[in-house]
């Protein structure tokens, strides 16, 4: 009988002792959602994008417009034009189309891989930051990925407000 109930004891005996050290742990929590949200580096990030590409997504809404339009335009004079004239603009709406389609599918990549380097960019910011408030405060860990989180542990804040003094 004593030999069974020695191993339970011993691992109520090492539960408890887990439990006293996470009691002593401290622990963080970040989100990341909100920090590529609200810190100043990555709105400034966002701010160069937007910047960067404004003129050719301008290009690309003006494509656009032209396309309604010549759509418009076959649609609603079809019946009325020459065969001639009817081929020829079908064939000037398409190659504008496939030109139009094929700006966009760069304009996209194009975005999409500055949007990762600025976003590599911040994410390193922002872990220098997460790690100075860290080693200042005495965290034992600071997670980034979480179900719930209680308010009481979030340092969200402390380091937005360290990335926004440059720090």
């Amino acid at each position: 009988m004593k030999a069974r109930l020695l191993p339970v004891l011993l691992v109520a005996l090492i539960g408890f002792g887990a439990e006293s050290a996470l009691a002593q742990s401290k622990i963080g929590f970040v989100d990341s959602d909100r920090l590529m949200r609200e810190a100043a580096p990555a709105m400034r990030a966002q701010q160069r994008l937007e910047r960067e590409f404004e003129r050719r997504d301008q290009e690309l809404e003006r494509m656009a417009r032209e396309l309604s339009t010549m759509q418009d335009e076959l649609e609603r004079n079809a019946l009325t034009m020459a065969e001639a004239e009817r081929r020829t603009k079908e064939r000037a709406f398409n190659d504008l189309s496939r030109d139009f389609q094929r700006k966009q599918r760069e304009f996209r990549e194009d975005l999409n891989q500055r949007r990762n380097e600025e976003l590599a960019a911040v994410l390193d910011q922002a872990n220098a930051a997460i790690k100075q408030v860290a080693e200042r405060e005495q965290y034992d860990v600071i997670l980034q990925e979480a179900v719930f989180a209680s308010p009481r542990i979030d340092i969200t804040d402390k380091v937005i407000q360290m990335l926004a003094n440059g720090r």
